[in-house]
């Protein structure tokens, strides 16, 4: 690429961020109006994001009223098994983006009662990368770290990790399986980017650790109130 290009490349990117930061403002306006804490999820393909979902309706379901925003590349499969659970699902799919942005979240808004929501989760599409750059409205940043990915993978894509207020590290009924996997390293690599999130270990499966994850979500959005 020419200076003249990288510029101009530059000078698109600014844009479209801008215009996203925009539409997220306005989302944000959405979310404090009807009192509905937006967390976004954040995490590689296939790290449980939607397990973890599943278990957290079952638990939470009785006493906050949750709705889900699913983003995917292709397909409803995620949007499918949250609806299964009894809890509206909109599911966005994104084509080749590798990650969703205000806008898509903004027209999903439209097909949720808001004034019915207490909890809405953002399963964002899974990436280490993308997600992280584009605000949505949210409230919160989650960001789950599953055990067969490494326990160095806070310092090898710290800007997502960066943004997380809270690190889970997903599937730990595997940690004695795989032996590789330590927690306080995991935990360490997220200090040296300067985040002070707490992070947990949980696992959907079990239950270990889901305690100390539906606390912080009660937490949060009885703060709202």
């Amino acid at each position: 690429m020419t200076p003249a290009a990288d510029e101009h490349a530059v000078e698109v990117l600014k844009g479209l961020l801008d215009a996203n930061d925009h539409e997220a403002l306005h989302n944000r306006e959405h979310f404090e109006r009807h009192n509905v804490l937006a967390v976004n999820l954040m995490s590689s393909p296939g790290a449980g994001k939607t397990a973890l979902l599943e278990a957290t309706i079952e638990a939470l379901g009785k006493d906050l009223n949750i709705a889900v925003v699913e983003g995917d590349l292709e397909t409803e499969n995620d949007a499918e098994r949250i609806r299964a659970k009894g809890v509206p699902a909109i599911q966005i799919t994104t084509g080749s983006a590798c990650h969703l942005d205000a806008h898509m979240v903004h027209d999903a808004l439209h097909e949720l009662e808001l004034d019915d929501v207490d909890v809405l989760f953002i399963e964002n599409v899974g990436n280490l990368v993308c997600p992280a750059s584009f605000d949505l409205g949210q409230h919160i940043n989650v960001a789950l770290l599953s055990t067969p990915e490494g326990d160095d993978k806070p310092a090898k894509y710290p800007v997502m990790f960066r943004a997380a207020d809270l690190v889970l590290v997903t599937k730990s009924d595997l940690l004695e399986v795989l032996g590789d996997f330590s927690p306080d390293a995991a935990e360490r690599c997220v200090r040296q980017i300067a985040n002070p999130a707490p992070v947990l270990k949980v696992s959907a499966k079990t239950g270990l650790g889901m305690d100390g994850w539906l606390d912080w979500i009660r937490r949060e959005a009885g703060s709202r109130e």
